[in-house]
């Protein structure tokens, strides 16, 4: 048999009954249209939280309060830990050679008022170098200086939200006042949009100096970040460790299994962040997976009854001289051809979801080819899978008897 007179039977015996061929192929399509929305929101995700870990700065490395014992080893809460201050900051600085910058800050939200409006947002409390460190750009006016830190300046810079929030999205807000727990603060910047959202937001953030923060809204002199730009990534490991070393000394702290700090290096976040990705996403590909095999089975039962339908034609082929080969061939032809077709279908489908979902639902999706690839690959092991079986049966009948068969 050719290979041309092998798809024209194919393709005649699959839209002869248009109407069962496509019940069949719905479960299939079904099932690669789920799997291609759920692997390109799971991407779209990982994209995302990678893009913005790695906007919060380069090179960065974060020193938090971590669990505070006391001489019965009892540890009270990561949030209730105030083990890190001003003086570790300026002791990094100083005796960490391969830093490039350190930029200490406090933060906590508070109620924010302006002209009537109020909302509810993360007050940081920091020094001149955090736009450095951060990646932080001024949009308008200018960031906390040095003399703002130093004379206790009630002075603010707000993020493009906060700043929208309260005065009204466009405006200039330069010199205008708001309240922060009761303080006033004058505005002298907005920062440049970071993207985002949700309660992790950059943009929803109100900076303002750091000894300001600690002495009229902390009512303390402890900070909850320390945030450390190293000179390259080469290095970033060596500055861990010397930072370690030197916090350690200076909380009188022998072992390093009881520190009462903790050091995340931004590499190790992203790291954790794809980790934690491609789990979920294995788990939705997964689950939208099992379709794939209710589908399979449908091709299966399709063929089946293909085959009892069409066994007086297979006796008359086997009667003329066609080989068991051949039969067993064209019916697994079929079968492939179902699921190939379902496969197209099936990513057109995954496609126009995933487009949905981003546009309407916000969420961002990203459709990989290594995804439709995996599609393909997968419709067409189906068709093999739940094709194999029938067209064994069908090559397997005996001429004499089919022919008989009514």
């Amino acid at each position: 048999m050719f290979i041309a007179d092998l798809f024209q039977e194919t393709f005649s015996a699959i839209f002869v009954n248009k109407a069962r061929s496509g019940l069949t192929m719905l479960g299939i399509v079904i099932g690669i249209g789920s799997v291609i929305a759920m692997i390109s929101i799971g991407q779209g995700a990982q994209g995302s939280i990678e893009s913005s870990i790695q906007s919060i700065g380069s090179n960065l490395i974060l020193i938090m309060p971590g669990f505070q014992r006391g001489f019965s080893q009892v540890s009270s809460g990561r949030g209730a830990a105030t083990t890190l201050t001003q003086a570790d900051a300026d002791a990094i600085q100083k005796e960490i050679t391969l830093t490039k910058a350190v930029a200490p800050e406090i933060s906590r939200r508070y109620q924010v008022t302006a002209k009537g409006k109020n909302t509810n947002t993360q007050i940081v409390g920091t020094v001149a170098v955090y736009p450095e460190v951060r990646n932080i750009q001024i949009d308008n006016g200018s960031f906390i200086s040095d003399q703002n830190v130093v004379g206790l300046s009630k002075v603010a810079v707000l993020g493009p939200t906060t700043r929208d929030d309260l005065f009204g999205e466009g405006t200039n807000p330069i010199g205008a006042s708001i309240r922060i727990n009761h303080v006033d603060f004058k505005v002298i910047g907005v920062t440049k949009s970071k993207g985002g959202s949700g309660f992790g937001s950059q943009d929803d953030v109100i900076f303002v100096p750091l000894s300001t923060a600690q002495r009229f809204l902390a009512g303390d002199t402890y900070v909850t970040t320390i945030s450390v730009e190293a000179m390259d990534q080469n290095s970033m490991v060596t500055i861990q460790q010397e930072i370690s070393d030197l916090l350690l000394q200076r909380h009188n702290i022998s072992d390093p299994q009881l520190a009462d700090f903790q050091i995340l290096n931004q590499q190790d976040i992203v790291q954790t962040a794809s980790t934690v990705t491609n789990t979920f996403t294995m788990l939705l590909a997964s689950i939208a997976g099992i379709s794939l095999i209710v589908g399979g089975i449908g091709i299966m039962n399709m063929m089946l009854t293909t085959v009892t339908e069409r066994t007086r034609e297979i006796g008359l082929r086997k009667a003329i001289g066609a080989k068991k080969k051949d039969i067993n061939l064209q019916f697994l032809t079929e079968a492939i051809m179902l699921t190939f077709i379902s496969g197209i279908i099936g990513v057109f489908l995954g496609w126009l979801v995933s487009l949905i979902i981003s546009h309407f639902g916000g969420i961002a999706t990203q459709i990989s080819l290594s995804s439709i690839i995996l599609a393909f690959g997968v419709s067409a092991a189906i068709g093999i899978i739940f094709g194999y079986y029938p067209a064994r049966r069908a090559a397997g009948l005996n001429p004499i008897e089919a022919l008989r068969y009514e």
